[in-house]
């Protein structure tokens, strides 16, 4: 089965200095149709302008990743965590137990526009943690590339569920042909760009997907940004 979740459909929430697009419920966005899928439970687009940010606030036992697409985010934790995040870096913070944080544009001149998921980890009350690194630009550029998968496996990211995160930052032209494996669920979501997958014409906050399907074939069309999730075929809420 394959179904599309158009950007123009989302959610969204609006302040003086947030602009969110919600692919699944949140906040005070809530559509049943639209709970979340399998383990991915929250997809934001934000656009935060200069000066603002989200004070800090607590979570638990959730995996937390954040994507900058442009600008700059500042982070802080309680776990000692206080670094900035770039185009070209990914943010992954186990909430776990309890964790406390705060993200800001770090500009006071420029937005920064970023990615907020959240992914329903395997187990309640795991330590928490924080982890950021550099992506590899030249293998994203080649193609999907696992960022983010569970420990044991060869991905610079842990996280905690059997699920992964592949990215490609491809250009226009290219052409990925993917096996998957049918006894699990893919979200295929375009962070920015426009491609053709499985014939479907898809543009910057579009996504796709696929259950129960054994392959994806897009074509990109002009340069993108493009983030695979691989996630149970159903998940069992801890």
């Amino acid at each position: 089965m394959i179904a599309i979740r158009h950007a123009a459909d989302r959610g969204v929430s609006h302040y003086d200095w947030l602009d969110s697009r919600h692919s699944f419920s949140f906040g005070g966005y809530r559509d049943a149709r639209w709970p979340g899928f399998s383990a991915l439970r929250v997809l934001n687009e934000d656009r935060v302008d200069a000066g603002g940010g989200f004070p800090t606030h607590s979570h638990r036992d959730m995996e937390i990743i954040s994507y900058v697409l442009d600008g700059a985010l500042k982070h802080r934790d309680s776990t000692g965590g206080s670094l900035t995040l770039m185009p070209g870096e990914l943010q992954l913070m186990s909430a776990g137990a309890g964790i406390a944080h705060s993200e800001e544009n770090a500009s006071l001149v420029d937005p920064v526009h970023f990615l907020q998921i959240w992914i329903v980890p395997d187990r309640i009350g795991n330590v928490p943690g924080y982890q950021q690194k550099a992506l590899d630009g030249a293998a994203l550029r080649a193609g999907f590339t696992t960022v983010a998968a569970p420990a044991g496996e060869s991905a610079p990211f842990v996280i905690q569920q059997d699920a992964r995160l592949a990215i490609a930052w491809s250009a226009a032209g290219q052409h990925h042909r993917l096996t998957l494996n049918p006894r699990r669920s893919y979200y295929l979501h375009i962070a920015r760009g426009e491609v053709m997958a499985e014939r479907h014409a898809l543009a910057g906050g579009d996504a796709l997907m696929l259950i129960e399907e054994s392959g994806l074939d897009v074509r990109v069309d002009a340069d993108s940004e493009l983030l695979l999730f691989d996630l149970p075929g159903s998940v069992q809420r801890p």
